[in-house]
């Protein structure tokens, strides 16, 4: 197994234990030393006042990138087992489930979810088949769904998109960047990839009928996704491109607002949310290797010395691009309130280029690098940026991110950060994967089951970005049984024999 550079999770003994690494690290944490049950008034059990809405408890199940649906863009049986276990977790806010992409050119990858070829009727059956999914796993386990709130999360993959091959770009950037168009193959004169405003307009329209699709469907919401280097948050930083969305924040943030006003035309009632990258940051490479890939090294920034000021970022200081600037999300937050959008679910940087500020692990996917600090370190910027946001924007409903590298103290945490006001929900994403009873666990006042835990091996993605189907191989049998996890280990093995490194098993 590789040596780890800090110590892991499963090491503490208890809560106790774990308080004082953290204050070994110099973390300003916070951690409860016990889990309260529903029983004894757990902040993680408190109701949810949105819009006349009462969303039942403070758990929220995060949306997730699906490469297991059919290439038009429906659900199959893994896709509905997953969003099944999602109603069984015990959350009451269901952040949309997984990234469902508003037209076909926006893909992510040719098997995610999402309207095809304008087929909006088929869209719209796949739409339903994954609500039905989770209302009735919520239902048979919990006795109903009224306080239930489920999202559908709207989406365009912009600079990465791959709507036809798993492992071929078709990209529709919002300018050309300095440092990511070498890393993702971009030439620097190639304007065809630049995405005109005569396009954003139209998919306006697209987001617009999706939503049209969520709500005849019959979901709570839906997210208008502004995070993780996606169309949405790179136009947030589209400083140098010209035009009616970029140049000054009003213009960077026209394309959210555009969609909102259109939403709101013609699906008056329908909720809306934004997730949010609050911070970016430079791309990052292995130290081992000069082009950006795998996981030989640790991580270490791309030289921008050249690139400065940088203006390639949202959230960040352009003087010094890894230093945190909450300025303009907080300005863009509070827009987002004068248009009556509160729901904010704030994570931060990109999977892509970055991944170890957006998901804090102890091991890299394959197309990573290892962490360049203790993942915990990670953890507790993510939490303390939403603290901040939150004393900044009061009136916002905020989500939290980031939590799952906690393992058995994530619920410890949780519960401190909810105590403290510090955000309004926790949301869990890779750890529901393995552990979907994890909120249902902590609110009956049972303690954490060990062998579910995520230990942030990171094979949920290593998986995807090698073609296979998402899920969580180490832990759930149903990914383990399945042929993929053979081909998975065999891909790992690979990795590790190119690359002279031993991966978790």
């Amino acid at each position: 197994m590789a040596q780890q550079p800090f110590v892991k999770i499963g090491h503490f003994k208890d809560a106790g234990a774990f308080i004082g690494h953290l204050h070994r690290l110099g973390l300003d944490l916070p951690c409860d030393q016990r889990v309260l049950g529903a029983a004894e008034h757990s902040p993680l059990a408190q109701p949810l006042e949105i819009d006349g809405f009462t969303i039942g408890n403070r758990w929220c199940v995060q949306p997730m990138e699906g490469w297991d649906g059919t290439t038009d863009g429906q659900p199959t049986e893994h896709t509905l087992r997953r969003w099944g276990h999602f109603g069984q977790s015990g959350a009451k806010l269901i952040w949309g489930g997984e990234a469902f992409a508003v037209q076909g050119d926006g893909r992510a990858n040719p098997n995610q979810l999402g309207i095809v070829d304008g087929d909006y009727q088929r869209a719209g059956r796949g739409a339903a088949a994954l609500l039905a999914a989770l209302q009735n796993a919520h239902r048979q386990r919990f006795g109903g769904t009224d306080d239930l709130l489920i999202g559908l999360q709207l989406t365009h993959s912009g600079r990465f998109c791959r709507p036809h091959e798993k492992f071929r770009l078709e990209p529709k950037i919002a300018y050309h960047h300095p440092l990511l168009d070498p890393k993702f193959g971009i030439a620097p004169d190639d304007d065809s990839v630049v995405i005109s405003d005569d396009y954003l307009r139209a998919l306006i329209d697209s987001y617009v009928r999706a939503a049209k699709l969520a709500r005849d469907v019959g979901f709570g919401f839906v997210d208008v996704k502004h995070c993780h280097g996606y169309l949405g948050h790179e136009l947030l930083s589209a400083r140098t491109r010209g035009g009616r969305y970029g140049g000054s924040l009003e213009n960077r943030t026209r394309f959210a607002r555009e969609i909102i006003a259109g939403i709101g035309a013609e699906c008056p009632g329908l909720k809306i949310g934004v997730r949010l990258s609050a911070f970016d940051h430079p791309p990052f490479k292995s130290d081992a290797r000069q082009d950006g890939g795998g996981p030989l090294g640790r991580g270490i920034c791309e030289d921008f010395a050249g690139h400065l000021p940088y203006r390639w970022g949202f959230g960040c200081d352009e003087n010094d691009p890894l230093k945190i600037d909450l300025s303009e999300p907080i300005a863009f937050i509070q827009m987002l309130g004068g248009l009556s959008v509160r729901l904010i679910n704030l994570s931060c940087c990109s999977p892509y280029y970055n991944p170890h500020f957006q998901r804090p692990a102890a091991f890299a996917p394959s197309d990573g690098y290892q962490p360049p600090e203790d993942p915990l370190i990670g953890v507790a910027r993510q939490i303390d940026v939403v603290r901040q946001i939150k004393q900044a924007c009061p009136e916002s409903i905020l989500v939290g991110s980031g939590y799952s590298y906690l393992q058995e103290y994530l619920p410890h945490v949780a519960q401190a950060v909810l105590r403290r006001g510090w955000t309004d929900c926790v949301g869990i994403g890779r750890m529901i994967l393995a552990y979907w009873d994890l909120p249902a666990d902590a609110l009956a006042g049972r303690p954490v089951q060990s062998k579910f835990l995520c230990r942030t091996f990171s094979d949920c993605t290593t998986a995807p970005r090698n073609g296979l189907i998402s899920g969580c191989y180490p832990l759930d049998e149903h990914y383990k049984d399945a042929p993929a996890h053979d081909e998975l280990k065999k891909k790992k093995s690979e990795l590790r024999q190119a690359l002279k490194i031993i991966q978790p098993k």
